[in-house]
C-alpha cells in the first residue's frame, strides 16, 4: 500500500466503506460453515461421532485404587484390549470414532470422556472435574475440540465444578443438571446462563448423597422412554421426564446396577444401545422394552468405577429438525 493509499483510508473496505461485508449469520447458522457440524440435543437420536481417549502408561496409578479413585488395580494390556473392543463395537456401526491422542502425560481417568465436556447443538461446555486428582483433564479434552473445528461455549471459572456426566438432553429445549458430588450450584448458575442464551431451559436436581453422576441413574433410550435406578433416580428428575411424555422403567435388579454395568450405556438410536456385556438379568428387562442390545465386555474397564457410557463422548446425534 503506498504512503498515499494510507493517508486516504476514509471510505475504504477495511474502514467500513462500500465494499465491507458485515457478518450477518448468527452463530448457530455458522454452525457446519465455518464451525464442524458437530452437537446434539437429544440423548436418543441416531449416534454419529464419539470421541474416545484408549488408556495408556497412567493407568500404573491404579497400583493405588484409593488415591486413582478406582475399585482395583487394572491390568494396562486388559484394559486396553477391551477399549480396542469398544472403539471397533462403534465403527461396525458406522459410528465416527475420534481418539483425543494427547500430546502430554495424562492422569489414569483421562479414558472417561464423558465426563469431561457436554455437547449442544452450538458447541462445548467444557467441564471442570471436581477431584484434585482429575483436574486439569479438561485441557487436552479443549485442544482436541478446538483442533475439530468444535466452538468452545462455556469453559467455568471461579469455585464451579462440573463434569458431563451430569447432565442430559431431556428433549431439544431441556437440560437436565444433577448437583451434587460432582457438579456444583456454581457450576449450574454457569451453565444455565450459557443455556438460556442458545434457547434452552435447564432444571437442576439433587443427587443421591454417595453417588457419583447423573448418568448412573438415568439413561433415554428413545423420545418417550427412559431408564431409571429405583430409588436412587431423584423425584423431581422422574417428573420432569413424566410430563415430557416419558415412559419412565426402573431397572429390576440393583446388584447389575450398583458397579456400573447394567446401567451404563450408550444409546446409539432409538431403541437401540451398546451396553456392557454379560449382564443377562439388564439385557432380559431391555427386550422386554423393545430395546435391541449390542454388547462390549468390559469387566477390567469397569474396575475403574465407570464403563461403557463413562468411557464415551458423545460429539455428534442427529439434531431436532
Amino acid at each position: 500500500m503506498t504512503e498515499d493509499c494510507r493517508s486516504n483510508s476514509f471510505g475504504t473496505a477495511a474502514y467500513g466503506g462500500p465494499a465491507w461485508q458485515q457478518r450477518v449469520r448468527p452463530h448457530a447458522e455458522e454452525i457446519g460453515l465455518h464451525w464442524a457440524g458437530m452437537g446434539i440435543d437429544s440423548e436418543w437420536a441416531p449416534l454419529r461421532a464419539v470421541l474416545l481417549h484408549r488408556p495408556g502408561p497412567e493407568l500404573a496409578a491404579s497400583k493405588d485404587p484409593e488415591q486413582a479413585q478406582m475399585l482395583a488395580p487394572l491390568d494396562l494390556g486388559k484394559a486396553q484390549a477391551e477399549h480396542q473392543a469398544l472403539s471397533k463395537a462403534y465403527r461396525e456401526q458406522g459410528i465416527e470414532v475420534i481418539e483425543l491422542a494427547p500430546k502430554e502425560p495424562v492422569t489414569p481417568n483421562q479414558m472417561f470422556m464423558a465426563d469431561l465436556f457436554f455437547m449442544t447443538p452450538q458447541g462445548a461446555v467444557l467441564a471442570r472435574p471436581a477431584s484434585e486428582v482429575r483436574a486439569g483433564e479438561e485441557r487436552p479434552v479443549a485442544r482436541r475440540l478446538a483442533d475439530l473445528g468444535v466452538p468452545l461455549l462455556k469453559t467455568l471459572t471461579g469455585s464451579a465444578t462440573f463434569e458431563g456426566a451430569d447432565a442430559l438432553w431431556l428433549d431439544s429445549i431441556t437440560v437436565l443438571l444433577g448437583r451434587g458430588h460432582r457438579t456444583n450450584q456454581a457450576a449450574i448458575d454457569q451453565i444455565s446462563n450459557l443455556l438460556q442464551e442458545i434457547g434452552v431451559t435447564s432444571i437442576a436436581v439433587d443427587m443421591p448423597f454417595g453417588t457419583m453422576h447423573l448418568m448412573g441413574m438415568l439413561r433415554l433410550v428413545a423420545p418417550d422412554l427412559a431408564i431409571a435406578w429405583p430409588r436412587r433416580t431423584p423425584h423431581a428428575a422422574v417428573v420432569a421426564l413424566q410430563d415430557r411424555g416419558y415412559h419412565v422403567a426402573f431397572l429390576p435388579d440393583e446388584a447389575e446396577a450398583s458397579l456400573n454395568r447394567g446401567l451404563n450405556f450408550v444409546t446409539l438410536s432409538p431403541r437401540r444401545i451398546l451396553m456392557v456385556g454379560d449382564n443377562p438379568l439388564s439385557e432380559t428387562f431391555y427386550n422386554g422394552l423393545d430395546i435391541e442390545c449390542l454388547s462390549v465386555a468390559v469387566p477390567e474397564l469397569t474396575k475403574a468405577a465407570g464403563a461403557i457410557g463413562c468411557l464415551t463422548g458423545v460429539l455428534r446425534r442427529d439434531l431436532s429438525a
